[in-house]
């Protein structure tokens, strides 16, 4: 779309940027994430799409356009960010953000005063201000609900309710929700089901091929993966959403810059490499934990004793690098805990190649009233960890360091 197109405007269905490539659709994940949506430069050969650091595009004469006009609008570095992620997730439309609020902010806008929202009792704090703090302003309700229980999401729904948000796993208690169950309860009322999916990227769990509607992603995480860029993206099959986020991308401009496209597209090529030991590391970690003896309680899909351990099995292809436990400890001790890693940086954000820790009551969940964030299960002495690719020995070694300076 143009700058003054609106979404009942004649659309030109040969932009680049609202083509699908499908070059690559038979290929496999590893082959896409290097692929998809990329060629060489035609005239150079360069193997790297092109940043193009361009605001506007000179045109062949009034209205007619090469496919871009302006950039906020359309950029090729983007488009080609946006066909790699679309492939990744299996779906036929991608669209890119300046982060990972821009896009939930943008799902929100699909709705109007008097609608009704539900969501999970312990998604990101960042979607529960949004949610909460601004869009309950303009006349939107919302109802925290446990999302893993069926019936109290149906008990949530109001003749109003035309979006169910989804986090699977759940941010920071890991709780595994199922996706084509939530999507039929959505469906049955003709809301929309979406997915944040940011967790476990497209290469452990593809939310569209269980039902959902809308995928979003903050790319700032494992997309990127190097702890150096913020965005944001959507991704659908309904080409009428799609276009609704393309008027809403280019009429609010919270779009990402091709410098920070391209860092996310050297990203994805490494995506499958890093989410591998990603989980591995996770995986021995939790194990460790669990037989600690100052951790109440590890929150880990990928441990036989977590409640949604099957699921996960049936709808994750591993079970990502995020986790959190509980200690026996006090919000104090706690925070002394998480302030004494040497390894383990203490840092909101995750998905990066080092590993992060954080508190969670004070730090990425500290905008939730603290009754309510109790009532939802985020202790104080709750910790979440961003499990990165280093050697396994050293992460559990500072873990293990850390608790002893804290706690013994």
């Amino acid at each position: 779309m143009s700058e003054h197109d609106t979404p009942d405007d004649e659309q030109n269905d040969e932009r680049p940027h609202e083509r699908r490539d499908a070059r690559h659709a038979d290929h496999r994940f590893e082959t896409k994430s290097i692929h998809a949506g990329q060629t060489p430069d035609e005239e150079t050969g360069a193997i790297m799409p092109p940043i193009f650091a361009t605001s506007t595009y000179v045109q062949d004469g009034p209205g007619e356009d090469r496919g871009y006009e302006y950039s906020r609008t359309g950029n090729p570095t983007r488009t080609a960010l946006e066909d790699n992620l679309a492939a990744l997730e299996g779906a036929e439309f991608g669209r890119a953000f300046a982060s990972g609020m821009a896009s939930i902010n943008t799902v929100l806008n699909l709705l109007e005063a008097g609608d009704h929202v539900i969501a999970g009792d312990d998604v990101y704090g960042g979607t529960h201000r949004l949610f909460r703090q601004v869009f309950e302003d303009y006349d939107l309700s919302f109802s925290f609900v446990d999302t893993t229980d069926d019936e109290a999401v149906r008990d949530a729904l109001r003749p109003e309710t035309e979006l169910l948000w989804v986090e699977t796993p759940t941010n920071p208690l890991m709780r595994i929700n199922d996706i084509e169950a939530l999507a039929d309860i959505a469906h049955d009322r003709d809301a929309l089901c979406a997915v944040d999916n940011t967790f476990a990227t497209p290469y452990l769990q593809r939310p569209l091929e269980h039902g959902a509607d809308v995928v979003s992603h903050s790319l700032t995480k494992y997309l990127g993966g190097h702890s150096d860029v913020v965005g944001g993206a959507l991704v659908t099959d309904d080409p009428d959403l799609d276009e609704r986020f393309g008027f809403y991308q280019n009429s609010v401009g919270a779009t990402p810059d091709p410098f920070a496209c391209f860092l996310v597209l050297r990203g994805t090529k490494t995506l499958p490499l890093r989410m591998d030991r990603h989980c591995e590391n996770a995986r021995i970690l939790a194990e460790r934990l669990d037989d600690h003896p100052d951790v109440s309680e590890v929150y880990y899909p990928g441990l036989d004793s977590h409640p949604g351990h099957d699921l996960a099995s049936e709808q994750m292809d591993d079970f990502g690098g995020m986790m959190s436990f509980g200690l026996d400890a006090t919000l104090d001790e706690t925070a002394e805990f998480v302030s004494a890693t040497d390894v383990f940086a203490l840092a909101e954000s995750l998905g990066g190649v080092e590993s992060l820790i954080e508190q969670p009551a004070t730090m990425t969940h500290a905008s939730i009233p603290r009754e309510e964030r109790l009532d939802a299960g985020l202790t104080d002495g709750l910790v979440r960890i961003s499990v990165g690719i280093e050697h396994v020995d050293d992460l559990w070694g500072d873990l293990e360091s850390a608790i002893e300076t804290a706690l013994d």
